[in-house]
């Protein structure tokens, strides 16, 4: 069957919604339960234990998760060490029908996993919706990929010999994916792996554990082998290094921040004693994305695309559009839509569908309000600018205008609901400003000129540009994802080549 992205769902229809709410009824019920590490087919639950918290009702405790210390690290490896033989001689296809099995129970699930997710990382309806069908993609694309990548490569004939080449696994991985798309990219970077003939350490991020704790439920439930996973959530100042550092582990995949991605690169590769090879980092690691709006741009569609990119999710995507370079001819209007368009989003409970939920977590409402007082320095706030943490970590929709170029605001990733607002006096000015950080992942460029957007096409420095649309939401296999200079190592998330991460090629020829 050919391969196509999932569905959305319409849950102003009665009978989705029902199915939702109904869903997030029988997960509250849940709360509170035990989670326990994974190692070899084996659960084991630890005698130290971290709460998963509601972060639209920070007293609401989700779950608790047990926490692996370093032993547990030396036990997931080992035990993924011995999976590996047997598992890495399993064929493409036959790895690749776990995927498409693992696609049809979470499909089955949807509801619930999404309720999960609404309460443990703040998603509205659309935003977890949108996060279980990436993952399901994922699985579907990756499963399709790999059949084909086991093919192997078609080499130049050469007489009187027998040629080929056929990609191989590295070894065990250590994945390490983000809280933000706690299930789509969880699912991306693991199965990725898995599919590829790797075996695989699993270290969540702590702010979404027992979503991931949901994933290894269901790669259980499909029966996949003891040893090829092994989910060791931990606390990162313990086992982040040396679960990265470890002779053994072959690769790192990794999806966070800059600070955290150039850590584990630095630490990666420094060769310990007994390592045998040089360690491959795949990482994605963030960026300060902005949308380019010339003057004869269609400044409705512009505004409501700079609303969107900014504030869905309230802003903590990697891709989130936290900045807008406006041409001054069309400034003023597009800033008062901009702003009037803000307004009226609703700030509230994910399980209630409001538009803009919580942010993360303590450290996460601390950041994001200290830019905010950056913000009220630097620039002119036209909007929001307030937050509350009584109950929830709630941050106000905030738009800050009249910013310089070289504003931390600006060049700065904040990774919460704050927009700023640059004014240029010339199309070229703006793809400047947008090129003036060290990020490069998304961009977007509104204007009605072919040549314009061909001038974009080639100077614009980042790896996903979307022309007359928002920069956020990017679909596996339309949109392959993955950015330039400090967003990460460009690997195309949602590409045919990103199963080439995790494989090495080997050619054979026979002479006869």
């Amino acid at each position: 069957m050919p391969y196509h992205n999932e569905p959305t769902i319409d849950y102003g229809v009665a009978e989705h919604r029902d199915k939702l709410l109904a869903a997030l009824e029988q997960v509250k019920a849940e709360f509170g339960k035990t989670y326990p590490l994974y190692i070899g087919g084996k659960q084991i639950t630890t005698d130290t234990t971290l709460k998963s918290v509601n972060p639209a009702k920070h007293a609401e405790i989700i779950g608790h998760v047990s926490q692996a210390h370093q032993a547990h690290i030396d036990a997931a490896v080992m035990a993924a060490n011995e999976a590996f033989s047997s598992w890495s001689q399993t064929t493409f296809e036959e790895r690749a029908m776990y995927l498409v099995k693992a696609a049809a129970v979470i499909r089955r699930r949807k509801a619930e996993l999404m309720a999960w997710q609404i309460y443990e990382s703040g998603k509205n309806w659309d935003e977890a919706d949108g996060d279980v069908n990436e993952a399901i993609d994922f699985l579907e694309f990756y499963a399709r990929q790999a059949i084909e990548l086991g093919k192997g490569k078609e080499l130049v004939p050469y007489p009187g010999e027998d040629n080929r080449m056929v990609y191989l696994p590295l070894g065990v991985g250590a994945v390490i994916p983000p809280w933000n798309f706690p299930l789509a990219i969880l699912t991306g970077t693991t199965v990725a792996a898995l599919v590829t003939g790797n075996t695989v350490i699993l270290k969540p991020s702590p702010l979404s554990s027992v979503m991931a704790a949901k994933f290894v439920e269901i790669m259980n439930e499909i029966r996949l082998p003891a040893g090829v996973l092994n989910f060791v959530p931990g606390p990162p100042e313990e086992i982040g290094d040396y679960m990265v550092a470890h002779k053994d582990v072959r690769f790192i995949s990794f999806t966070g921040s800059k600070t955290t991605g150039l850590h584990i690169d630095e630490t990666a590769h420094r060769v310990s004693e007994g390592q045998r090879w040089i360690k491959r980092v795949i990482a994605e690691m963030g960026g300060k994305d902005g949308i380019v709006v010339d003057e004869t741009a269609d400044v409705e569609a512009a505004a409501s695309a700079i609303v969107a990119a900014a504030f869905a999710f309230q802003g903590q995507k990697c891709s989130a559009g936290s900045r807008a370079i406006i041409h001054e001819d069309v400034y003023d209007e597009v800033v008062e839509k901009v702003v009037a368009k803000a307004k009226v989003l609703q700030v509230g409970a994910p399980a209630e569908n409001a538009a803009v939920g919580p942010v993360i977590d303590e450290k996460s409402f601390a950041k994001v309000t200290k830019y905010i007082e950056i913000g009220k320095q630097e620039a002119r706030l036209v909007l929001g600018g307030t937050a509350d943490d009584k109950v929830g970590y709630f941050v106000q929709p905030t738009i800050f205008a009249d910013a310089k170029p070289d504003a931390r605001i600006m060049q700065e990733e904040i990774f919460g609901p704050v927009l700023a607002i640059c004014k240029v006096k010339s199309f070229e000015e703006g793809i400047d400003v947008f090129n003036n950080t060290e990020y490069g992942l998304t961009g977007a460029v509104f204007t009605r000129e072919r040549a314009r957007l061909e001038y974009a096409r080639r100077y614009m420095m980042c790896g996903n540009l979307y022309f007359n649309r928002k920069c956020t939401g990017s679909l596996v296999g339309i949109q392959p994802f993955g950015g330039f200079n400090m967003s990460g190592t460009d690997a195309k998330a949602g590409s045919g080549d990103y199963l080439l991460n995790f494989v090495q090629p080997k050619t054979v020829t026979e002479q006869f």
